[in-house]
């Protein structure tokens, strides 16, 4: 690793810087966030030049890391410009990019990502290091998407499927008291043809609306049970378009917080299908928080009931 005086410490921001518009963005809403957290923000930029890079020679490697150093103290500038009191890291490693994210945010972290780097197709709505990044997750991650000076809309989002989500709802709230702002719970179950809103469960039964709506009560009751200064409010709808009703969701939230899945390796669709559109068309920034054990994972339900109703 080069370029690091010091280490991120628990709990710290990572965020990755690569010269696009949308590492700058996110870079800037790195240092908001940990300056709210009172916490370390850690600028990586990762030249992929160890072993094997092939093709490159050793003025090439030396001149990307040249490169490297300056994108990162540039980026701290601009930073301790807006933060003066943040302290701010700069690493600069050899490797690729996700893996150089998910070793300086080590178990604590929070990595954060812009929704399209250098390297990808103006099409691509969101690059592949944030696809890779969000697939193995095993801290929360943030793809900061939406305007890059958005006007503040005073609520924090979370999607809540079921009881499962305590964890995302907990997240959220952390995020709302930090800002100062309200938290939304929100519920959207699948309308079928019949109007009725149905949630395919892994071993074969059916949960009516009903019943997530009393998951949705409970997850609101111990949220504000732990947050009794925080502002709850419950969301609970049906929607022909899952992912569509979350997206159009995004419009009025600061920041939202769905439960996301451990699956190393696996990109696309086993990110789960109403988490993908969220990642691709969110209007704000969208945070994941990695749920644990099997058949936590986001789109669970959607893979075990395709086109049922589910948040996450």
């Amino acid at each position: 690793m080069d370029g690091t005086t010091a280490r991120p410490g628990p709990g710290s921001v990572v965020v990755g810087v690569d010269g696009s518009s949308s590492a700058r963005a996110a870079a800037m809403w790195a240092a908001r966030e940990a300056a709210l957290r009172a916490c370390v923000l850690c600028l990586v930029h990762a030249a992929d030049t160890e072993p094997p890079a092939p093709f490159l020679s050793q003025a090439e490697i030396t001149a990307s890391r040249r490169a490297g150093r300056e994108l990162l103290e540039r980026t701290a500038r601009a930073v301790t410009a807006r933060h003066p009191e943040l302290a701010v890291i700069q690493e600069l490693t050899g490797g690729t990019a996700p893996d150089s994210l998910r070793r300086a945010a080590a178990l604590t972290g929070t990595i954060v990502v812009g929704h399209r780097g250098v390297g990808g197709f103006s099409s691509l709505l969101l690059g592949s290091v944030g696809l890779e990044v969000v697939a193995a997750a095993t801290t929360p991650v943030v793809v900061v998407r939406g305007a890059a000076e958005a006007a503040e809309a005073g609520a924090v989002l979370a999607a809540v499927r079921d009881e499962a989500d305590l964890g995302c709802a907990r997240a959220a709230a952390r995020e709302a008291v930090l800002r100062k702002v309200a938290l939304r719970l929100l519920h959207i179950g699948g309308a079928g043809a019949s109007g009725a809103a149905r949630a395919v469960l892994p071993g074969g039964g059916e949960e009516t609306t009903g019943d997530h709506v009393r998951a949705l009560s409970s997850v609101s009751d111990r949220v504000r049970e732990e947050f009794p200064e925080l502002t709850v409010r419950e969301d609970a709808r049906k929607s022909h378009s899952v992912p569509g009703a979350l997206v159009d969701a995004t419009h009025h939230a600061d920041l939202v917080v769905l439960g996301g899945r451990r699956s190393p390796g696996y990109l696309g669709p086993t990110i789960g299908r109403t988490t993908l559109g969220l990642l691709q068309h969110a209007h704000c920034p969208v945070e994941l928080i990695p749920r644990r054990g099997p058949g936590q994972g986001l789109g669970h339900g959607l893979r075990q009931g395709r086109g049922h109703g589910s948040t996450s």
